[in-house]
């Protein structure tokens, strides 16, 4: 029996008649599942790095409230709210994302996160969503209003994004969010010349990466020819899932994590594997297509250009980011440190998905004609 009476004009009612609730059970049963990996997986990296034993398991479930409660707050706005939410979002991410370049944390060589006073904050992981729902909306306004400089507006701020992406570096991120952004430039009705001009120009990109960034080039080598270089975690992942099999080995009771530096990150699906086992890795997968395509479904019955445009880069980013990950832990692409939405460990990630997702609910939601209300 239902909480709440259709006559129930409370927001909270309204939402409740209008969210797409398979998706959010399909959210939660993601999040169940990294729980379970993250108090699995985590314990030995801590111990590894001679910190508590618990102390990621503590801060994952310190930002996993916050998260949520993030993802159903934001849920509840109209796609005019979220549209001002994530202009406001962009910018402040955009600001931060160049702070990183000058004040932000190197690690591995990398310049990505700026520390604050107990929590390091990933920038580019709330930029990632914001610059989706803006473009998208910037694409749309460009087909809906004859002389407004929409796409060219689009255009200028994608170039600012992947600049300060490379530039920090972070190509894996820059990479999906050109992923995102032409596929909604092509569904706002790219022309065939500039399919072919856009497609040219990232192979471009690649060859240059590889041409003038070593570790770019060690990881496509070693993906290529494994005997070219150091594959230590890529198999160490192998193993684990052949350890695993049809129904693992049991929660807790896996050697990978104790190997892998990441366990409790970007190899998380490989202690899944061990642990679990390949069906419940299939369940996983499942449940990350179930989000895209339910939310694909939902959008086709929308005629509001600037809510297909943006929630499509929603979901495209969300499962992007899960087939990068999965894809690296079972060597079918170059390795990639890209988290595992919603299992993998991280707070700034954790933060940005809630965020994100709580974008795509709210633009998925059922609404009459053509309003933004």
């Amino acid at each position: 029996m239902s909480t709440f009476a259709r006559t129930d004009r409370s927001p909270v009612a309204q939402w409740w008649w209008t969210v797409d609730r398979w998706s959010i059970l399909a959210i939660l049963a993601l999040i169940g599942f990294g729980s379970l990996l993250v108090m699995a997986a985590s314990p030995a990296v801590a111990e590894r790095i001679g910190t508590d034993s618990l102390h990621f398991v503590r801060r994952y479930f310190a930002v996993l409230p916050l998260a949520m409660a993030l993802m159903f707050s934001v849920s509840l706005l109209s796609p005019r709210s979220i549209r001002h939410l994530a202009l406001l979002g962009f910018v402040i991410g955009l600001v931060l994302l160049a702070y990183t370049l000058i004040g932000g944390v190197e690690i591995k060589g990398a310049r990505r996160w700026i520390d604050l006073p107990g929590i390091s904050i990933q920038p580019s992981e709330f930029v990632k969503p914001c610059f989706a729902v803006v473009s998208g909306w910037l694409f749309a306004q460009s087909k809906l209003r004859p002389g407004f400089p929409g796409q060219g507006i689009a255009i200028v701020l994608y170039i600012a994004v992947v600049a300060l992406l490379i530039r920090q570096p972070d190509l894996g991120m820059a990479a999906v969010v050109s992923v995102v952004w032409f596929t909604q430039f092509f569904l706002a009705g790219l022309s065939l010349m500039w399919v072919v001009v856009l497609m040219f120009g990232g192979a471009t990109g690649l060859a240059t990466a590889y041409l003038l960034l070593p570790h770019v080039a060690s990881r496509i080598d070693r993906f290529i020819d494994p005997a070219s270089g150091d594959s230590y975690q890529i198999d160490r992942s192998m193993e684990a899932f052949m350890s695993g099999g049809l129904w693992g080995r049991g929660p807790g009771e896996g050697t990978v994590k104790l190997l892998l530096p990441d366990a409790h990150a970007d190899f998380v699906f490989a202690v899944a594997g061990e642990e679990l086992g390949l069906i419940v890795c299939l369940v996983i997968v499942a449940l990350f297509a179930f989000v895209v395509l339910r939310g694909f479904t939902r959008l086709l019955q929308d005629v509001n250009l600037y809510v297909v445009l943006a929630g499509t880069g929603l979901l495209v980013q969300f499962g992007l980011q899960a087939i990068v990950n999965m894809a690296s832990a079972l060597h079918l692409m170059p390795t990639k440190g890209m988290t595992l939405p919603f299992i993998s460990y991280g707070g700034s990630s954790l933060l940005a998905l809630g965020l994100g997702m709580g974008m795509t609910l709210a633009l998925t939601r059922r609404r009459f004609g053509d309003s933004e209300i």
